[in-house]
């Protein structure tokens, strides 16, 4: 019974519930989303910090869009297929311009659970080649059960999850170039650094790029699980061409992201190495833990939150590498 009235609640109480307050919501019950630009062409909308949740509808991603003179490209689209609804509104009203393709960075609900708002006649939605398998996985499947429960009233039974129409032209060596409108675009192979499936954007001629969650303003990344090794060479395809605008998957613009960059690429470094080493000492996880100097990075933002566990993924891939390797 009690289930069943949470479930009734409405939207506004549920933010209110969950520290937004009723001066903060908007008319629809979404939280407030704040278009900025990027120069001329290049809109993006800011999530909120926290995870996602019914209070704020799944907003805790970022997205963008290029106005091309020939269509929208849009850049991810959001947590909920209500606010990519917001989202691309704001967009269409600012540049007077309609969807023509969407580029997915990675197959997580927060990034691609807005994507049915966003199609119309001629949309192409184009992921990196392993974004199929990705969606066609049972973990896609339980994800969205989950979110129904989670996100609820904003991720519910209408929500469809897309497909990409087709995939990207990537991989470790090869990046696609495409021009729409006044633009050239290069997608460029994110070599599984955060997820199986990233992909990255870059807007040759403003420098512009999108890295979805392989890179984070002035703070250090979630690297969970994945292999710093891959999240390296990922970076190496993000400073092929330096640009002078990094757009991350959560958090605020990079407007120095060389500096920035360079930051996450050497916090991934030192990880791997200093694991590494551990592992080939023989210590246990919580050796290596506390005998690491993390003095460089400890008064960075998400440290607390992130380190520990960046590290025990770190710990446990260089297990693997010992292994494969027969050492």
């Amino acid at each position: 019974m009690i289930a069943r009235l949470l479930r009734c609640l409405s939207p506004l109480l549920l933010i209110m519930g969950c520290g937004l307050t009723k001066a903060q919501m908007q008319a629809d019950g979404l939280p407030p989303m704040t278009l900025q630009t990027v120069g001329r062409d290049v809109y993006f909308v800011q999530g909120l910090p926290g995870v996602a949740s019914s209070a704020n509808a799944g907003f805790n991603s970022n997205a963008g869009a290029v106005a091309t003179g020939a269509g929208l490209v849009v850049f991810d689209s959001l947590g909920s297929p209500a606010l990519a609804d917001k989202f691309i509104r704001l967009v269409q009203t600012a540049s007077g311009e309609r969807v023509k393709l969407v580029v997915v960075s990675h197959y997580h609900a927060d990034h691609f659970y807005g994507l049915q708002s966003l199609l119309g006649p001629g949309v192409e939605v184009v992921a990196h080649p392993k974004a199929l398998s990705v969606f066609q996985s049972d973990n896609t499947a339980q994800r969205l059960a989950q979110r129904k429960q989670d996100l609820f009233p904003w991720v519910n039974e209408q929500t469809r999850l897309i497909a990409p129409t087709r995939v990207a032209k990537v991989d470790g060596q090869q990046a696609e170039r495409l021009q729409v409108g006044r633009y050239h675009f290069t997608l460029l192979d994110g070599r599984s650094g955060h997820a199986e499936d990233d992909l990255m954007m870059r807007i040759d001629e403003l420098g512009v790029l999108f890295t979805g969650d392989l890179f984070f303003t002035g703070r250090l990344p979630f690297v969970g699980n994945a292999d710093p090794n891959d999240w390296l060479r990922a970076i190496d395809n993000m400073m092929l061409q330096t640009p002078k605008v990094a757009i991350p998957g959560h958090g605020p613009i990079s407007y120095n992201p060389a500096q920035d960059i360079a930051l996450t690429q050497r916090y991934l470094k030192f990880l791997g190495q200093a694991m590494a080493k551990a592992v080939s000492e023989m210590q246990t996880f919580e050796e290596a833990y506390a005998s690491t100097d993390w003095s460089d990075f400890k008064d960075l933002p998400a440290f607390e939150a992130a380190n520990k566990l960046n590290a025990y993924g770190a710990f446990v891939n260089a297990e693997k590498d010992v292994l494969k390797s027969g050492k």
